[in-house]
């Protein structure tokens, strides 16, 4: 599995990045399919998490909401002007925030978990050789 480093910023730009290519792949192939869009959402959360520096762990949990709403603007079917795109887009939100809840607390657990690690291994002795 390949390990990079993504910034805070980079990390919020690839899981919006995937999300709106999700999305595209949802409405080309499964008919704009939002369960579809949001099986494949927690999978792209914890790459986000494993994926991003050390030092910008606390990104990965608030990024992933944000690539999620951007992901499912254009396929919530809102009709009509900018009224009906924006009642189509917080209608699914509210619809399936489940999917948006539980890839947001995959992140968390992964950066919780990197951090834990990351603390824990500061705090062990050195050896001296």
């Amino acid at each position: 599995m390949p390990r990079p480093r993504l910034t805070g910023l980079g990390g919020g730009l690839f899981a919006c990045t995937s999300m709106v290519l999700v999305a595209g792949i949802c409405w080309l192939l499964f008919d704009s399919s939002l369960f579809v869009y949001g099986l494949l959402f927690p999978p792209i959360a914890a790459a986000t998490a494993l994926w991003v520096r050390p030092a910008d762990l606390i990104t990965a949990p608030i990024g992933v909401p944000i690539a999620f709403a951007a992901g499912v603007w254009p396929i919530s079917g809102g009709s009509g002007g900018f009224g009906g795109q924006l009642m189509g887009l917080v209608s699914a939100l509210s619809l399936h925030a489940g999917w948006l809840y539980a890839g947001t607390l995959v992140a968390a657990l992964i950066a919780l978990v990197r951090k834990a690690v990351l603390i824990g291994r500061r705090r062990l002795p050195r050896r001296v050789a």
